[in-house]
């Protein structure tokens, strides 16, 4: 079998190189910042490289470093999820829980699903749609889609994607085309709305329409159907019941199968989507596969 360093060297410079901070990995592993340079400094002369630029401030990685890093995350990752099922009596498969607001779970992911669950039968996957903020540091949940305009502080964030607000209608309603109505002709039809603070809303809908339209109704007035519930307020849009202002990224198959069709060209900015786990959780390198396979179809 080849030569390898020690595991405490492989650890410390994953830590190092996931934070690019000696002394945040000292903090996290219980030992001083001397304690990790040393460390690093007997695996660089075990790899005959340097793998870190230590001047000029900010530390970084070298190619060498950079090319090491993710092997030695994705392992040490691998070695925690098979310690952990041999600790739980060697029970076959792992579970990943994961938490994101309804309309997101329900549209998105959900219908996603099978394509993870063909690539990994024996993980359990336990996906909780609410719209309360789940805290991540009892290790409860491990991986929480939060939508903000910014990441939660405290937590490893990846920007899955960004949105925007778009009106739609179902083609049973407005016909099978995409059409751009003005504010005066979407007026005529049936108007949803739902319960979202500093969300978007008809009333700031009509603000951006003013910049382009020297007409413009109040719309927000003229609402018919009102819901509390964002996914409440889709499902009824998408049976044709009115015209809503819905995430291109939460109806994006409606959007694509022809199901809902783009009535403006006027829309509002959305938020990020953000995935956030716990920076030292024993799972990485799954949660990290899990959210690099959910980036890849958003």
């Amino acid at each position: 079998m080849p030569k390898l360093p020690p595991l405490a060297e492989l650890r410390v410079f994953e830590a190092a190189a996931r934070h690019l901070s000696f002394k945040a990995a000292a903090v996290e592993l219980g030992v001083t910042p001397t304690a990790i340079s040393h460390q690093i400094r007997l695996l660089e002369t075990f790899c005959g490289r340097q793998l870190f630029r230590r001047q000029p401030r900010p530390l970084s990685l070298t190619p060498a470093g950079a090319r090491l890093f993710p092997a030695v995350r994705d392992g040490l990752g691998r070695f925690s999820d098979a310690l952990a099922e041999v600790k739980g009596g060697g029970a076959p498969g792992r579970r990943l829980v994961v938490t994101a607001t309804n309309a997101f779970a329900a549209r998105w992911l959900l219908a996603r699903l099978p394509q993870w669950r063909a690539a990994h039968p024996r993980l359990r996957i336990d996906i909780i749609g609410t719209d309360t903020v789940f805290g991540l540091a009892d290790g409860e949940i491990d991986v929480a889609i939060r939508y903000a305009r910014l990441p939660p502080p405290g937590f490893v964030p990846l920007e899955l994607a960004r949105d925007r607000f778009e009106v739609v209608g179902a083609p049973s309603l407005v016909g099978p085309r995409n059409l751009h109505l003005t504010p005066t002709q979407l007026a005529a039809y049936p108007l949803i709305t739902y319960q979202w603070d500093n969300g978007p809303s008809w009333e700031r809908w009509e603000e951006a329409a003013r910049a382009r339209h020297r007409k413009v109704p109040s719309l927000s007035g003229l609402a018919s159907l009102g819901f509390r519930e964002e996914l409440h307020a889709i499902e009824a849009i998408v049976a044709g019941q009115g015209i809503g202002i819905c995430s291109d990224v939460v109806v994006d198959r409606e959007l694509a199968q022809g199901t809902l069709v783009r009535l403006s060209d006027i829309t509002l900015p959305g938020f990020g989507l953000y995935a956030v786990y716990r920076p030292n959780h024993p799972r990485r390198a799954l949660i990290e596969g899990f959210l690099a396979w959910m980036r890849g179809l958003i």
